[in-house]
């Protein structure tokens, strides 16, 4: 299967909506297929975010640095994941994320201004954008009702909501988007098997 036919049954699944042959051609003139090698950024720090990346292969993390050299993982991103910081691309401010393929990555990618034409040309992927936008205020809700959570209920919730991430990214990746350290998250999975 094609980048592409991933990319239509995608949003053709979550819109509920069929596109049509304008529509898909609307979309392959206008989305490019973009390749990165692991660890090489998609977005970085500072930077105005100018495109949206769909993930047809690979992973991806966002995340931020602080003052004293310490990575957060705000986000982890997989086939099927959008790739984007919707802040700076849309409002065309510089980016306080950095977003780094974690393996061999392969997105489409389009701009803003083209994104807007499809919003309005494409009753498609308006649909699966309005899901998208209610999927992605439900995940923030409950990401920031998780900041009151015990270390093992934010695991938990890890697990029960995404499974493959635990097989699909690092112990330390998956600590630090948890909040937690490593040494935490292996006691917490140790107590879990038990």
């Amino acid at each position: 299967m094609s980048n592409f036919e991933v990319f239509f049954d995608y949003i053709q699944k979550i819109s509920g909506k069929l596109l049509s042959e304008d529509d898909k051609d609307l979309l392959m003139t206008h989305f490019k297929t973009r390749k990165l090698r692991k660890r090489q950024y998609f977005l970085q720090e500072g930077d105005v975010c100018k495109y949206i990346g769909f993930i047809v292969k690979g992973s991806a993390r966002t995340f931020t640095v602080d003052e004293k050299g310490h990575e957060h993982i705000l986000k982890l991103s997989v086939e099927n994941w959008w790739l984007t910081d919707f802040e700076s691309f849309y409002l065309l401010t510089p980016s306080r994320f950095n977003i780094e393929a974690l393996e061999e990555l392969e997105v489409l990618q389009s701009t803003n201004a083209e994104i807007e034409e499809f919003l309005k040309n494409i009753p498609a992927f308006l649909a699966m954008s309005n899901v998208i936008s209610q999927n992605n205020t439900i995940a923030t809700q409950k990401r920031m009702q998780a900041i009151n959570y015990s270390a093992e209920e934010r695991y938990e919730e890890l697990v029960s909501n995404y499974p493959h991430f635990l097989q699909r990214f690092p112990q330390n990746m998956i600590a630090s988007y948890l909040g937690l350290s490593s040494e935490t998250l292996s006691r917490i999975k140790k107590n879990a098997l038990k």
